[in-house]
C-alpha cells in the first residue's frame, strides 16, 4: 500500500509541471478585433489575385455539363482515339460494375440484387444531350451517387464519349463502315 502511495505522488509531482501553453496559447478569435494590426482588424485580407481553392473555373460548360442553364449538346473536348481509351478505362473502373461492360445495366451489383440501373441502350438515355450524362456522373441520379470528387472533369467528359461510343456500336450496320473497313469485315484482300 506505501508504494501505491508513493507511486501516486510521484505520478502527480510529474504531471503537475506540465505547461498548458499549446492549449492557452494566445490567438484571435474569427472577427476579434487586434491592436497588432493598424486596421484593427484580426483577419486578414485576402492578397490581391487570390484565388478561391474551389472556385477554379466552376461554372464553365467543361466544369458543369451545361450551358445557360441547359445541359450541353456536345462535348466540349477533342473526340478521338486516346479520349476513347480514356473513357473505356475510366467506364471499366467506375460504372461496369453497375451498368456492365457493353451498358445495358447488368453489371456484378445489378447480379447481386441491387437495383438494376438504366441501360444506354434505351431512346431516353441516347437522345439525352452529354451535358446531361455529364451531370448524371458528376451529381448521381437515383440510386447512383455522384462521381465528382473521385473523377476530374475531362475524364467525366471522357466516360460520357464512350457511352456515346457504345451507343453507336450498338446501332451501326457494315454501311456505316467506310469502304476500306467493309471490305476488310466482309474478308476481301
Amino acid at each position: 500500500m506505501n508504494k501505491g502511495v508513493i507511486l501516486l505522488a510521484c505520478a502527480s509531482a510529474v504531471t503537475a509541471a506540465c505547461r498548458q501553453d499549446m492549449h492557452d496559447q494566445p490567438k484571435y478569435k474569427p472577427l476579434q478585433p487586434s491592436s497588432f494590426f493598424l486596421d484593427g482588424r484580426s483577419e486578414r485580407p485576402l492578397p490581391p489575385g487570390a484565388i478561391s481553392r474551389d472556385a477554379l473555373n466552376d461554372t464553365d460548360t467543361f466544369h458543369t455539363g451545361s450551358v445557360s442553364g441547359d445541359f450541353a449538346d456536345t462535348i466540349p473536348m477533342k473526340v478521338d482515339r486516346r479520349l476513347l481509351e480514356r473513357g473505356q478505362e475510366r467506364f471499366d473502373i467506375f460504372c461496369v460494375p453497375c451498368h456492365g461492360y457493353l451498358g445495358d445495366g447488368d453489371g456484378m451489383v445489378a447480379r447481386r440484387g441491387v437495383k438494376i440501373p438504366a441501360t444506354f441502350h434505351s431512346d431516353r438515355i441516347r437522345q439525352a444531350p452529354p451535358g446531361y450524362l455529364f451531370q448524371v456522373i458528376s451529381k448521381g441520379y437515383g440510386a447512383m451517387g455522384d462521381y465528382a470528387n473521385q473523377i476530374p472533369p475531362e475524364d467525366r467528359w471522357a466516360i460520357v464519349a464512350y457511352i456515346r461510343a457504345l451507343q453507336l456500336s450498338r446501332r451501326a450496320t457494315i454501311a456505316d463502315a467506310t469502304p476500306e473497313a467493309r471490305a476488310q469485315l466482309e474478308g476481301q484482300p
